[in-house]
């Protein structure tokens, strides 16, 4: 079928660094959004695992209703219950010690890179200030987030590699323990990549990493804002390996539900440099975002939750292995753990997007020509049987394309 489209946004008065879809959505429900023309599609973005529990869920609506009567903002120079709160339901549910509040995942990632090399200047080691990498991550967009991640693209035209950032390959063990050296301060990785391709690390690797870090003194910093609260079926998906946990851990995208809000969490010993005046947040853990995050985090903790999340995405393998054997000139190969799904192809990926979105889907690209399926945490396995046809519907476009 033919995409319905409603009319764009003027864009004149934007700043274009969006290459956007002419998609306008005006309300959404559970796993749905429905654009100005009144048109639904089936969201299996879920803004970038931000809606992790869905659209309009009603207990997000009541605490902002609630808080926003009350009281947004006021500075971080008074005490903050709604803080206090909510990071003794994330220390809690961690097992780390200490959080600061950011309003997004890429200045988690800043507070982390910050607070990795204070550690080591606290304990009389300044020298030690290399954040290592690896190909295909994606920590955010800031100047450090960007020199941090593994994708030189982001760092066109915005001047020389800034200096204390080593990348190396995915998964290459033996290259981790060669570049460990007497100036490293922390290795920085995402569990499952997000943008890279939906790639999970080997269990034996992550095991190996953390070993590592405990012998040469270096942090394990785990990115987990796109993979972490639920997404892969455990609360953390660092959970899924045993003797692998981070001493420095961010989350953002589903902390709020949709709401601006990420965190940093540390170890007691890893944030002991961050001393007061070390950092700070206009904005970070403001009464608004705190009541918001901490009704997100009592739905996302719960066990029959993550439960749920196991099952849709045991359906999701299933199905999905079942269209790469009927389609092998489009899908190569999936990927990923618990919703955070992984579809290599052979053609396109923007092209696929495309033909999903005329099947009112809509799914996310992805490094590595693949796209990524990150519904809400929520979806019903009737909705993601729906999803599979409207895939299997994609797969035949791009077969027609291919062949045309």
């Amino acid at each position: 079928m033919a995409e319905t489209t409603a009319a764009p946004v003027p864009s004149d008065h934007i700043m274009g660094v969006y290459s956007r879809t002419p998609l306008a959505f005006e309300r959404g429900e559970g796993a749905r959004l429905y654009t100005t023309d009144g048109e639904a599609y089936l969201d299996c973005l879920a803004g970038i695992a931000v809606n992790a529990l869905g659209h309009g869920h009603p207990k997000l609506v009541q605490a902002v209703k609630d808080q926003a009567e009350k009281l947004w903002h006021v500075s971080n120079i008074f005490t903050i219950p709604g803080q206090e709160k909510l990071a003794t339901a994330l220390t809690a549910a961690s097992g780390l010690d200490v959080v600061f509040f950011t309003n997004s995942g890429t200045e988690a990632i800043e507070c982390a890179i910050k607070a990795a090399r204070k550690h080591h200047w606290a304990k009389g080691q300044p020298e030690r200030i290399d954040i290592i990498g690896f190909d295909g991550s994606f920590h955010g967009r800031t100047l450090a987030a960007v020199n941090a991640s593994g994708n030189a693209a982001y760092l066109e035209g915005f001047g020389p590699p800034m200096p204390g950032f080593v990348h190396l390959p995915f998964d290459d063990l033996e290259g981790i323990r060669a570049a460990v050296g007497p100036t490293t301060a922390a290795i920085l990785l995402e569990p499952v990549q997000g943008e890279g391709g939906a790639r999970s690390w080997p269990d034996s690797t992550l095991r190996a990493i953390r070993e590592l870090c405990d012998e040469t003194g270096t942090l394990l910093i785990y990115d987990e804002i796109q993979c972490g609260l639920g997404r892969t079926g455990k609360l953390f998906a660092h959970e899924w390996v045993e003797g692998a946990a981070p001493d420095i851990m961010t989350v953002a995208k589903a902390l709020g539900g949709g709401f601006p809000v990420g965190a940093c969490l540390a170890t007691a010993e890893a944030a002991s440099g961050m001393t007061p005046g070390s950092h700070g947040s206009t904005y970070g853990g403001n009464p608004l975002a705190m009541a918001v995050g901490l009704a997100a985090v009592e739905e996302l903790v719960k066990p029959a939750l993550q439960a749920h999340v196991r099952e849709i995405a045991g359906y999701f393998n299933q199905q999905l292995t079942g269209l790469k054997d009927r389609f092998p000139d489009v899908v190569v190969d999936i990927r990923g753990k618990g919703l955070l799904i992984g579809v290599k192809l052979a053609t396109p990926n923007r092209e696929f997007m495309q033909h999903a979105r005329e099947e009112r889907l809509l799914i996310a690209g992805g490094g590595d020509n693949c796209v990524r399926l990150l519904p809400p945490l929520t979806l019903t396995l009737d909705e993601a049987r729906e999803a599979v046809e409207k895939l299997e519907r994609a797969c035949e476009a791009a077969r027609r394309k291919a062949a045309a």
